[in-house]
């Protein structure tokens, strides 16, 4: 093709695709019509609710000019389909998704990390001056804000999180995300959790004042058919705002096959604060597998819930479609640096925390296989709630089997489904620098805890508090490069087991010989 055709060719498809994405702004008479009303649908950006024609560019437009407008978007009715084009909606407005249908086509996407809707702030980021390290704990910085602020400190000198085992890595940079108010006292939910002895990057984006609602809305994610290896989809609903509701969404997953990609949370919260999810109907993803970077099989972690740098945030009331025993579909939630997460009133398949999280609370909810995972510090809170699976609690051993604070249970039931039954469980061996001292809790307090056993072999023994977290310790000479922080004391009022067998201390006495136990009420 000559140069001149090519350049014609060109920018005549430049102008097609233009005209594609980007539909016309409504005519005068229409934009009074929508001011008078005052709010925006889809359909004024004509969109089909045909369940089969690409809505995705209209959906586009019509956010857009919400956000230029201030005015909120409702969905209506219908189905719209949205195909696999780069076309993210940033929402920056109130929407109600109402009893529309989104389907959404992962079977062929141009960009798997492209959201379909974005939930951005008008907030911009700024670096603060002044600050060049930081100490644990530290309740106020030596500056003054605009406003309350979302900051994020790093040191790339310092690795932490140095993973263990199938999906071992080298670590992240050492990272703190923490709430400070103006006058730079720091929210004591969302606490300096490290050491700073320099940083190399800060940023700060203050926290709106009003909230943003998002609710309704029955998506459907049509799940990728991509090779099952470690190429997250993000076709999903991100959250990049401070005080959020997310409320009575539903999202049901068709079409996996025997192979596909991992998902990255359909609910993604990422670097914000102050966000509720509540009265959801989510979905787990079914579990694949493949080589990790230990060179062995291993089962990919695939979420409906995901909260990456997200702080005091409740899950209240959200249930999962999929039974929440069925070990064929991953645990439903993952998070990382997270802080202040609550689990209020839910039924789902598991509670997780990766990267660490400081203060979680799980309440008047029952957890399914996978049960609560984490690692972290501050105050674990688990009351009036049920677990079914393995262990009650189990402290990642990837990442240290570490939590350096405090463990509190009240009023609640564990039901174990396999031969054994640990109320916390985790591995330690001492040999692994995982960047950070690793602790477990220094005080446990167990104050009512029904462990449902009969179910169990008769020659099961009794359930253990403590797993055996190390089956090579021995005996005292077993050598510690990475000494583990073991729990000074344990308080147990009021625990009992249908199968009528005492709760021993556990399988390994002597790791556990100087763990002070007081009983009482049983």
């Amino acid at each position: 093709m000559r140069p001149l055709l090519l350049l014609l060719f060109v920018l005549v498809a430049a102008t097609a695709l233009a005209q594609e994405i980007v539909p016309a702004e409504p005519e005068s008479q229409q934009a009074a019509a929508i001011r008078q009303r005052g709010y925006v649908t889809y359909r004024d950006f004509g969109a089909a609710d045909d369940g089969t024609t690409d809505a995705s560019a209209a959906i586009r437009a019509a956010h857009a000019y919400a956000n230029r407008h201030e005015l909120p978007v409702q969905a209506g009715e219908g189905t719209y389909y949205i195909g696999g084009k780069d076309r993210t909606a940033e929402v920056l407005t109130s929407t109600d998704f109402g009893t529309a249908t989104f389907l959404i086509d992962d079977t062929a996407v141009e960009n798997i990390s492209a959201p379909v809707f974005l939930i951005g702030s008008r907030e911009e980021t700024f670096v603060p001056e002044g600050i060049t390290r930081l100490g644990r704990g530290q309740e106020t910085l030596p500056i003054k804000l605009p406003a309350a602020s979302l900051v994020t400190v790093t040191n790339d000198s310092v690795r932490h999180y140095i993973r263990y085992g199938l999906n071992q890595d080298r670590g992240s940079a050492q990272t703190d995300i923490f709430v400070v108010d103006a006058d730079g006292r720091v929210d004591p939910q969302t606490p300096i959790i490290w050491d700073f002895d320099r940083i190399t990057g800060i940023t700060a984006r203050p926290i709106e004042e009003d909230t943003l609602y998002i609710t309704g809305g029955r998506f459907v994610t049509v799940a990728n058919q991509a090779e099952s290896k470690y190429t997250y989809y993000s076709r999903n609903i991100v959250v990049e705002r401070s005080r959020v509701v997310v409320d009575g969404l539903t999202h049901l997953i068709t079409g996996e096959g025997e192979h596909g990609a991992p998902y990255g949370g359909f609910i993604n919260l990422r670097n914000c604060a102050y966000v509720t999810v509540r009265n959801c109907v989510l979905t787990g993803h079914k579990t694949y597998s493949t080589i990790g970077s230990a060179g062995r099989p291993v089962s990919m972690g695939s979420y409906d819930i995901l909260a990456n740098g997200a702080l005091n945030v409740s899950f209240v009331n959200c249930t999962q479609t999929n039974d929440i025993n069925d070990r064929t579909y991953w645990g439903i939630m993952g998070s990382n640096y997270c802080k202040n997460l609550v689990y209020d009133g839910c039924v789902l398949s598991r509670f997780d925390a990766h990267k660490g999280v400081a203060n979680a609370t799980i309440r008047n909810s029952t957890l399914g296989h996978m049960g609560i995972n984490a690692i972290g510090s501050g105050t674990l809170t688990v009351e009036n709630t049920t677990v079914r699976g393995g262990r009650f609690v189990n402290l990642r051993s990837d990442y240290g089997s570490t939590w350096r604070g405090q463990l509190r249970l009240r009023d609640c039931t564990f039901v174990p489904t396999n031969g054994g039954a640990a109320v916390i469980d985790g591995h330690y061996s001492a040999q692994h620098d995982f960047g950070y001292v690793c602790y477990m809790p220094d005080t446990i307090t167990i104050s009512g805890l029904h462990i449902d056993d009969a179910h169990l072999p008769a020659d099961y023994p009794g359930p253990a508090l403590f797993a055996d977290f190390n089956p090579e310790r021995k005996d005292t000479s077993y050598a510690e490069p990475y000494p583990y922080i073991l729990t000074e004391r344990v308080i147990l009022r009021d625990v009992t087991t249908a199968s009528g067998k005492a709760l021993r201390v556990s399988e390994n006495p002597v790791m556990f010989l100087g763990v002070e136990v007081v009983r009482s009420g049983q």
